[in-house]
């Protein structure tokens, strides 16, 4: 599969010469050693405007990024499994008011942290079950280890529950271990990144009767034909990953990240469903198309059109945004005038976040940096890959909004 310009983009609204300062603007990034290669791909209304690539996907092998080099994706992936899940939906196999325990009865007693330190922690009883528009809206009180902002990551880390689970666990016994951790608040009372997408992941294998790696290729991924998509990279393709970096503390020059990054060259022992996958910018495109007209592609309808209006409408309560409804933490969002749907960030209003974007717009990133939105609006899509962790370390995200969108100009 290719993602070559498939149009004169004048002939859809986008200036030539404007588009070309996104080439000229990250590379910049590449040249002063900020990131060592990426890859960007921008359409309108179906067809591909601006298609680029730019450094190294390995520096030190001196290995360019072709079109077909291989990202990990990391949080790219829940808004598939949120796909897989409302395709469920869909058959009438669950509502989204259910408790979850009815599948995942490890979650039927689950306690709220309320005081203490991480040695002694002080827990109460929920008062309100884990639902599943909790997970889809991660708004459950599951956090991650990683963020290192509560308590409750603390908890979690403790338990082996840090960028992954803990050793040799499935997706089965890590759903198990995160049901006996305290969660961050009364489900639906806030919102918090975390693991949400991961049992939600769990939600769809009891329920389909499917692992989820299964799901996916069968009912996701080979329908839409996104092939290059993988939980992990066998030696064939070995070479076409990309290598994982990040920021020196002092430099902020791009250093490899071999401990993380050679995870992905083994098969886990577990299928997060929240950022376990591998893909391509092809694969990727083809996953944004699909959303863009409205769950279908080439003739392969996985969701009603109805289906994805409503996931991707606000379902924070009482129409909230992020800033309003969000503890400190991690998120792969600003927080301002942004909603949040059933897997998807949402725009409200692009105003108090002061970067361009048409309300409705919806979208999510990875922690290497990648990211993806969809405007319906303007039958825009956008990808960026690139490889440097964490995603908050520059503004790549708000900087490439900012320059599609001043190249559009019908």
């Amino acid at each position: 599969m290719s993602v070559a310009v498939s149009i004169d983009p004048d002939r859809i609204g986008f200036d030539p010469a404007r588009l070309a300062r996104i080439d000229e603007h990250f590379g910049r990034y590449v040249d002063d050693g900020r990131l060592a290669g990426w890859q960007i791909v921008v359409t309108r209304r179906g067809e591909i405007a601006h298609s680029s690539t730019y450094g190294l996907r390995d520096r030190e092998a001196g290995a360019p990024v072709e079109s077909d080099t291989l990202w990990r994706i990391y949080s790219m992936t829940k808004p598939i499994t949120s796909v897989a899940a409302m395709m469920l939906w869909e058959e009438g196999r669950f509502e989204l008011n259910d408790p979850i325990s009815r599948w995942l009865p490890e979650f039927a007693d689950v306690r709220v942290y309320d005081k203490g330190s991480v040695l002694k922690p002080y827990t109460v009883p929920a008062v309100e079950p884990i639902r599943v528009w909790h997970l889809l809206t991660h708004t459950s009180g599951l956090t991650y280890g990683f963020a290192q902002t509560s308590v409750v990551d603390g908890l979690y880390r403790a338990a082996g529950f840090d960028l992954g689970v803990p050793a040799g666990a499935d997706l089965a016994a890590a759903s198990a271990g995160l049901a006996q951790l305290p969660l961050l608040f009364q489900p639906g009372s806030s919102w918090n990144y975390g693991v949400s997408t991961d049992v939600l992941g769990r939600l769809v294998e009891v329920v389909s009767g499917q692992r989820l790696d299964e799901f996916f290729t069968e009912r996701i991924l080979r329908p839409l034909g996104m092939t290059d998509t993988r939980w992990w990279v066998d030696e064939p393709d070995a070479k076409r990953l990309a290598a994982l970096y990040a920021p020196h503390p002092a430099t902020g020059q791009a250093v490899r990240a071999d401990g993380v990054g050679r995870a992905a060259l083994a098969e886990p022992s577990w299928f997060s469903g929240g950022g376990g996958l591998v893909s391509t910018a092809a694969d990727y495109h083809r996953f944004t198309q699909f959303l863009l007209r409205g769950g279908e592609l080439d003739g392969v309808r996985l969701l009603a059109p109805r289906t994805l209006r409503f996931m991707t409408r606000n379902h924070l309560p009482d129409g909230r945004d992020l800033a309003s409804f969000h503890p400190e933490g991690f998120a792969e969002t600003v927080l301002d005038g942004i909603g949040f749907g059933l897997g998807f960030a949402v725009v409200l209003d692009p105003v108090p976040a002061r970067v361009p974007s048409s309300v409705g717009e919806f979208y999510w990133g990875g922690l290497a940096s990648t990211a993806f939105w969809v405007d319906p609006v303007e039958e825009v899509t956008a990808l960026l890959f690139t490889q440097l962790m964490p995603s908050s370390t520059y503004p790549l995200r708000s900087q490439l909004r900012q320059l599609v969108y001043s190249a559009l100009i019908d």
